[in-house]
């Protein structure tokens, strides 16, 4: 006949116990109450890592993908002589496989003018076919067609700029460009009206406000350029595979060439944006923090509160071991419901994130989300897996430790000190 072996661990009783320490009685209602506040902080925090993390990621992808769709993603421009030969090079490097636009450009600040105001914009001298692969801009008109863009002397405006200057698809407007024809007085500014033929809107202020299209071969006689271009723009299909296409371009190319990718004409900016999400991540992390500390205040006073029963189950043969797996589901329950709580309230609000901006701009009367600020005109939240995973065995990492120096000193009280002043 075997001997008995006692009870095996996280047992029912040691369940039993550990929840029934969780309800308020009249006695020790303020153990529970600690235990509710730790609960929310921890609700709290969780949900708000995910959602700030997700609005960082967002924020990060909305900006890449409008600034990639409107920007190329290598810049090729010229060394040693211009960029006469301009339509043989981008020929040759649209051919270059995962190269899916070479589009050559003309570049030039102007002012552009109505009878109603006025603003600095940057013009971009384009080929119509190549406007037209443009996903950022040709899925994106509001009004007018691209129809003829080649054809005409028609330009392409954004949406904010077009509510600035007061215009429509038909109206005109006044480009002012400081360098034009040099006289025997100086160079004069060059002034000419043209018509508005499209008006887009890709939803990035800045862009929406500030860029006008114009025909390749108007912008080339508007800019003084005498058959070459400023540069040529490189599309690929894999912006993270730039250095990749890189030695290939320079290659196809077939004549000296300067050339600068996405990462380094935006290398600033993203990195701000980098260096933000991390120091938001690691003060956030402090609410979780926090909201374990309560559960170590709160289990130790349990602790102590309960120390005449914690000395009559060993007298009754529970061992350390259960004692300390009693207190230990106790704190560890708190964290583990707080944490997906958390989870469940952060995912909600990411998903209405943007429903949620408005009405609080609506209950608030204040414009929350202004886009000349944020460059987007909407709140953007992009959960990532990987990030997700890491706030959640982050906080239930905490509300695991937390829970260990209670259980170890309830599994160390000695049953013959604590009945002794019973």
């Amino acid at each position: 006949m075997s001997e008995p072996t006692g009870t095996h661990p996280f047992a029912p009783f040691e369940w039993m116990l550990s929840l029934r320490y969780l309800r308020a009685r009249r006695k020790e209602g303020f153990i529970s109450v600690i235990a509710g506040f730790s609960f929310l902080g921890i609700m709290l925090g969780v949900a708000t890592l995910i959602i700030v993390m997700a609005v960082m990621n967002g924020f990060r992808q909305e900006l890449l993908e409008k600034i990639l769709g409107l920007n190329g993603h290598l810049l090729i421009q010229p060394l040693e002589r211009p960029l006469t030969d301009w339509a043989a090079v981008a020929d040759r490097v649209s051919k270059v496989p995962g190269v899916r636009l070479a589009a050559p450009i003309v570049e030039g600040q102007a002012l552009a003018s109505s009878p109603f105001n006025a603003s600095g914009v940057l013009v971009r001298g384009i080929r119509g076919a190549d406007l037209a692969k443009l996903g950022s801009i040709a899925k994106n008109i509001k009004q007018g067609s691209l129809d003829g863009f080649d054809g005409g002397q028609g330009l392409v405006i954004g949406s904010r700029l077009a509510d600035q200057l007061s215009v429509r698809v038909g109206d005109n407007i006044t480009l002012v460009a400081p360098r034009g024809e040099v006289t025997v007085f100086g160079t004069t500014p060059r002034i000419k009206t043209y018509k508005v033929a499209a008006v887009f809107e890709i939803g990035m202020s800045e862009y929406d406000a500030a860029f006008v299209f114009m025909p390749l071969s108007e912008a080339q006689a508007y800019f003084n350029r005498n058959g070459d271009v400023t540069a040529i723009e490189v599309y690929t299909d894999n912006p993270d595979r730039i250095d990749s296409f890189r030695k290939l371009v320079g290659n196809a190319a077939g004549r000296p060439i300067y050339m600068i990718d996405w990462r380094q004409r935006n290398a600033t900016f993203f990195n701000a944006l980098e260096v933000e999400r991390n120091v938001m991540f690691l003060i956030l992390t402090l609410i979780v923090l926090v909201a374990a500390l309560n559960i170590v205040s709160g289990l130790i006073m349990l602790v102590k509160d309960k120390g005449s029963d914690i000395a009559i189950l060993r007298t009754m043969g529970a061992s350390q071991g259960a004692i300390m797996r009693i207190f230990l589901i106790t704190g560890s329950s708190i964290g583990v419901v707080g944490t997906l709580a958390g989870f469940l309230l952060g995912t909600v609000v990411c998903l209405n994130i943007d429903a949620i901006r408005r009405f609080l701009s609506w209950l608030t009367h204040t414009d929350l989300f202004n886009p000349e600020l944020y460059f987007l005109s909407k709140l953007p939240a992009d959960m990532n897996v990987h990030e997700t995973t890491a706030v959640l065995v982050m906080a239930l990492g905490l509300s695991l430790l937390a829970t260990l120096y209670p259980s170890w000193r309830a599994a160390r009280l000695d049953p013959v000190e604590a009945l002794r002043y019973e």
